[in-house]
């Protein structure tokens, strides 16, 4: 009798074991399915019409057939900034959250403190913004001010993102690389770092897609115009990024063709995120390949 209970029971676990196994095949196909879904929808009505100098001509006000240059160079001058500094300080305080900070109350709220600022409204971070530099410096609205609030932004998610894969390293990996005679921070650049790497990239990655899209920080800290020049290094100059306008082109422009700048900004936009992340991931799969994982 008790054979035949565990036969019975572990057929039942079998066949929940093949439903879980369906169930969850089949919602990863349908997530899959409506990403390219959506990424069909938008790239098929963009890209069959952009061309080449829709990517360097200024944008028009009045006349159709206007571009996106400058503020596409904007958007890649923004995204460089924000990461010049999100990236060693957000990764650099990941690593001190896990490897150096002590575990008392005090890096327990820390902690708490850069979880509720990873899930702040980005309007938030475009108003601090607007306060320091447009108030305080009056510097007005500058890619200055656009690629620092970026920064703020993507800090909080950053320093988590890095605190959780270096703590994901197994300890064992530390002890013995202890036992060859190595400093802790020789142990932390020559093997937890290269173990967390991926884990590290991933949220790099996440970060720059999420500043390269943003548009309310922007419109706040960089606003609706440009210098009118395709190269303008200047770091207070106004920084219109193709984010804002494609808000802008969509929502409010006059000219004939407006729709389709749309289309072609939106499908640029993803393309250039897509193009972002595989750029990050590319290295990290490669070398993957050659150590033969």
């Amino acid at each position: 009798m008790n054979g035949f209970t565990r036969t019975r029971h572990s057929a039942r676990a079998q066949r929940r074991n093949k439903l879980a196994t369906i169930g969850f095949y089949t919602l990863g196909a349908l997530v899959m399915l409506l990403i390219f879904w959506l990424l069909f929808t938008i790239l098929s009505k963009g890209l069959p019409a952009l061309r080449p100098d829709f990517l360097i001509k200024q944008p028009e006000e009045i006349d159709p057939g206007g571009g996106i240059g400058p503020v596409l160079f904007n958007s890649f001058y923004i995204l460089f900034i924000s990461l010049l500094i999100s990236v060693p300080v957000g990764i650099g305080a990941g690593i001190y959250m896990a490897e150096y900070a002590p575990d008392n109350a005090f890096t327990g709220a820390l902690r708490i403190c850069v979880e509720s600022l990873s899930s702040v409204p980005s309007i938030v971070f475009g108003l601090l913004g607007l306060a320091i530099f447009a108030e305080y410096f009056g510097v007005g609205l500058t890619i200055l001010g656009g690629g620092v609030s970026l920064a703020l932004l993507n800090l909080p998610m950053l320093a988590r993102v890095t605190e959780e894969a270096v703590r994901a390293v197994p300890g064992e990996i530390r002890e013995a690389g202890y036992a060859l005679g190595m400093t802790k921070f020789h142990v932390i650049r020559k093997v937890v770092v290269p173990v967390a790497l991926p884990a590290i990239v991933t949220g790099v990655c996440l970060v720059a897609g999420r500043a390269f899209g943003e548009s309310a920080v922007i419109i706040l800290t960089a606003g609706l115009s440009t210098s009118g020049e395709m190269w303008d290094f200047n770091l207070f100059s106004p920084g219109e990024t193709l984010a804002v306008h494609l808000w802008y082109v969509q929502s409010e422009a006059i000219v004939e063709d407006a729709r389709q700048i749309a289309d072609k900004s939106a499908a640029v936009l993803v393309f250039v995120v897509l193009l972002i992340n595989f750029i990050f991931r590319f290295p990290l799969w490669l070398g993957n390949r050659r150590r033969g994982r």
